[in-house]
């Protein structure tokens, strides 16, 4: 998988933006770019980004979370 998968998680509760993450760094995905609302959203994707070895940055917005995964 090449380039930068976007997931838009808005309006999904977790565990479901951490799922969708998961699924893409499984299919191979090298760089994830996560747009989240809920408030566990950063706690759960940092454990995903953590178990498969790789970074996680956020970047805050006015109203929503970007969370950027990078595979190491």
């Amino acid at each position: 998988m090449s380039g930068v998968v976007r997931i838009d998680a808005r309006g999904m509760r977790c565990p479901w933006p951490a799922v969708r993450l998961a699924r893409a760094l499984r299919d191979g995905a090298t760089r994830v770019e996560v747009i989240a609302d809920d408030p566990q959203a950063p706690t759960e994707l940092a454990a995903v980004a953590a178990s498969a070895n790789a970074t996680i940055e956020i970047v805050l917005d006015v109203s929503i979370s970007v969370f950027v995964v990078t595979c190491r």
